[in-house]
């Protein structure tokens, strides 16, 4: 009898990290809060956030698959900090509105 196959769907994240030093750390991950876990309490996490903790998660974006997550996170990384603070930008007023729009109902 073959085995049956159970196909999980993973969701894979780019992320965008705060270091305590105010700058941006970027990468993917399937699982946002044991990575963040790790960068800010593991000795898994990056090397770079490693002297630079206290780490806040600032942006995600949720991909299908590792390959786009993959692609996706070059593209971030070519972004300037400016083009980054944006994208942070953008997702915190999307969150305000969401609350505003919670509080009026």
């Amino acid at each position: 009898m073959a085995a049956k196959r159970i196909l999980r769907k993973i969701v894979w994240w780019v992320y965008l990290a705060r270091c305590s030093d105010a700058t941006l750390y970027c990468g993917v991950t399937t699982d946002l809060d044991r990575r963040f876990d790790e960068h800010n309490h593991a000795l898994k996490g990056a090397r770079y956030t490693r002297s630079r903790r206290p780490v806040e998660m600032v942006w995600s974006q949720k991909q299908k698959t590792r390959s786009a997550a993959l692609k996706r996170e070059y593209a971030v990384k070519q972004l300037s900090r400016r083009e980054k603070e944006a994208l942070v930008a953008k997702r915190s007023a999307s969150l305000l509105k969401g609350v505003e729009k919670n509080a009026r109902q």
